[in-house]
């Protein structure tokens, strides 16, 4: 499998000449949905569900489907009649080719006094999860976990320990579009040394093999 970190949240896995995208948000590029044969979106915060971004993949490809949770879905069904599939907590299902298994159902707490919103979380293939906002502990082993790294709910502590409950093969930053380059070199290190795994960084762009 081959993943692609896209910017902030996004990524895209790539197998057996098919195309999966998680999270083509609002600070993800214009052109983070297309080629896409299926989509994921975790919830319907800005940064992670766009729908000018969703509707491109869509209309480029009249094959692609969307996989999501009831909020974000009730926006596209409309204009995408059976294309556009709602999912919540323990649902499996097949899209393009990549087994997937949802996990969670809320938002991690951004203030006591902010509604949470429900979320997602996404293992695919049992062996690639991305949580969305979330510190979502699947119930089976992961092998590669995209780790939110800074958001406005969490912190460097409860980034690490959760690391370290889910005891990833490797862990690699997505939601990172809020971290400074002069403070990366310091989550690295501390990820890094305290997360108890391999931890990695990519830029957008930038690519590997899972």
């Amino acid at each position: 499998m081959k993943l692609t970190k896209k910017a902030h949240a996004c990524v895209r896995l790539e197998k057996d000449g098919r195309t999966l995208v998680i999270d083509p948000g609002g600070f993800s590029e214009e052109d983070a949905a297309l080629g896409a044969d299926a989509i994921l979106v975790t919830h319907e915060h800005a940064d992670h569900f766009d729908e000018g971004r969703l509707r491109a993949g869509l209309e480029a490809n009249p094959a692609a489907e969307i996989w999501t949770l009831r909020s974000v879905a009730e926006q596209l069904a409309a204009a995408f009649p059976g294309r556009v599939h709602t999912v919540g907590h323990g649902d499996t299902f097949t899209a393009a080719g990549f087994e997937v298994e949802v996990h969670g159902e809320l938002h991690a707490v951004i203030h006591p006094d902010i509604p949470r919103v429900t979320n997602v979380g996404y293992l695919v293939d049992g062996s690639v999860f991305h949580p969305g906002d979330a510190l979502t502990v699947p119930e089976r082993p992961v092998d590669t976990l995209f780790l939110p790294v800074m958001a406005p709910w969490n912190k460097i502590s409860e980034v690490i320990d959760y690391v370290r409950e889910v005891k990833p093969r490797r862990a690699i930053d997505v939601h990172d579009a809020l971290l400074t380059p002069l403070a990366r070199p310091i989550y690295d290190r501390q990820i890094g040394a305290l997360g108890g795994t391999d931890h990695r960084r990519l830029t957008a762009g930038a690519y590997t093999e899972l």
